[in-house]
């Protein structure tokens, strides 16, 4: 009895060694994949907000008390809209005041200043007259020089009033400096009054009001928020790690927080020209159009902005990559079951994924970890992990980390 015990126990040790040393043979075994080309899509994710190209910032260019507000926040004005009214007694006197010198220049003064020359002119033609009927008496030794004498002063008198009156009459007709200046205080009351209507310079939606009934405004007080008509833009600051594939005028895909199912296009139209020091971030701006109507101003967006494309590209998993440095790279490359220390270049380079441009071909197996705990030239199995278009998501799409904390 025991010795068929033995001998069952004998041929068990002997297939357990045999078992050991096929394994070890093989060599250990790690998850791998076999590189295979593919669309591979890369984008930098970031989260912005929805902004007007410009906004106009509205105030009263006098102080007054506000006594009536047109608008509110959301409603659309235009050109020469009226937003709100202060309160214009004063200056609707004083108006009235300078129209009425303009009519009393034009209506009294100006008529009697005309006048005044004709009756001058009239004591100028007697006097003249008189002076040459005198002149013709002293000739014939009929009257005294003295009475001559008068007749000619008195002739020289009437040419100069004569003269006074034609440079009245002069400043107070139209067009001179007399109704020049009237006509000049009259429109600075207009102005003035007009100051007290404060209208829309600019086309665009009222973002904010800051000030009710009653108030007392003052110049420098922002009154309303205009978000001018025209192209809106979501403004989004990067990290400024993302500048090197950032380029003007790639695609981007936007989706507001508020409306995830319906999301937008746009295109990157500037890139800030500095850095802010403090966040390490850029600043760009995308250009959306056409403009989806549910889209409000501050709105939060997200934004995918796709900073390369390859139709056919060889990817591996960025775990599979060691000793990155630049754009090279190493990995293990298992090869007639021995694993071999491979150096790669890179092309797209993504949170999940990169792209290999030199060093692989397509068919060539790597182990999904690159510290793995092999020997250059080990044996070693490669376990398949899930294929390389189940670790990236449907579209194909490398995102860089770019929101900012």
């Amino acid at each position: 009895m025991k010795r068929p015990f033995a001998l069952a126990a004998l041929v068990f040790a002997v297939g357990a060694v045999a078992w050991v040393v096929v394994q070890w043979s093989r060599g250990p075994a790690f998850d791998g994949y076999q590189v295979a080309a593919q669309p591979l899509v890369q984008t930098v994710v970031a989260t912005g907000r929805v902004v007007a190209v410009s906004r106009a910032q509205v105030g009263s260019p006098i102080t007054g008390v506000l006594v009536e507000r047109r608008v509110q926040e959301g409603d659309s004005v235009q050109p020469g809209d009226v937003l709100a009214m202060l309160r214009s007694d004063d200056l609707e006197a004083a108006v009235r005041e300078a129209e009425a010198a303009l009519a009393e220049l034009q209506q009294s003064t100006r008529p009697q200043a005309q006048a005044a020359l004709r009756e001058a002119e009239a004591r100028l033609a007697q006097t003249s007259r008189e002076a040459t009927r005198r002149r013709d008496l002293f000739a014939r030794e009929l009257i005294a020089r003295e009475a001559m004498e008068q007749a000619v002063q008195a002739e020289t008198i009437a040419r100069l009033a004569t003269e006074r009156a034609r440079l009245a009459a002069d400043t107070l007709a139209a067009g001179n400096p007399s109704e020049a200046s009237a006509r000049a205080r009259l429109a600075t009351a207009r102005a003035q009054l007009a100051k007290t209507t404060i209208r829309a310079e600019v086309a665009g939606t009222v973002l904010t009001r800051n000030a009710e009934p009653g108030d007392l405004v003052q110049p420098g007080r922002i009154l309303f928020e205009i978000a001018r008509e025209g192209a809106t833009e979501v403004l989004v600051p990067l990290d400024e790690k993302n500048l090197e594939v950032l380029a003007l005028g790639q695609s981007a895909m936007c989706v507001a927080d508020a409306y995830p199912s319906r999301p937008f296009p746009a295109r990157v139209t500037f890139i800030a020209p500095s850095v802010d020091p403090q966040r390490g971030s850029v600043d760009i701006r995308l250009t959306v159009a056409p403009v989806p109507g549910f889209l409000r101003q501050d709105m939060t967006v997200s934004v995918n902005v796709e900073t390369g494309r390859r139709e056919h590209a060889l990817v591996v998993p960025n775990d599979a990559l060691g000793a990155v440095d630049g754009d090279r790279a190493q990995l293990w490359l298992v090869v007639d079951r021995h694993a071999t220390r491979r150096d790669v270049t890179l092309g797209l380079r993504g949170l999940a994924m990169t792209e290999i441009t030199r060093g692989l071909e397509p068919g060539d197996w790597i182990l999904a970890n690159a510290a793995a705990p092999v020997e250059e030239g080990g044996r070693t199995r490669v376990r398949k992990a899930a294929p390389l278009t189940d670790a990236i998501d449907p579209a194909s799409r490398n995102e860089l980390p770019a929101k900012l904390e």
